[in-house]
């Protein structure tokens, strides 16, 4: 996955990899990048977008997991998510 931090990829890209944790980290997904074993960390924007804002390696994924799940609220808000019990959609 050669995706970039602060790039808004579709959802079904950025899972290629696989899914980690999501419902642990509601708003926050991450995936594996098979090519370094390292995993993309992302804030979702809607059903079918994806904002990558880290990247991290095996032993640090689940820190940073909770860093981002902290901030995931605030970065959706600043990209006009509206919620609605866990509906992504932009208003």
């Amino acid at each position: 996955m050669d995706n970039r931090k602060g790039s808004i990829v579709s959802k079904s890209d950025f899972l290629k990899g696989g899914l980690y944790s999501k419902e642990q980290y509601e708003g926050v997904l991450a995936s594996a990048d098979p090519r370094t074993g390292d995993y993309n960390i992302g804030v979702q924007l809607s059903e079918n977008e994806v904002l990558i804002v880290d990247h991290a390696d095996s032993s640090q994924v689940r820190d940073r997991l909770q860093i981002w799940h902290a901030q995931a609220a605030d970065i959706q808000r600043q990209h006009g998510v509206k919620h609605d019990s866990g509906n992504y959609s932009r208003s």
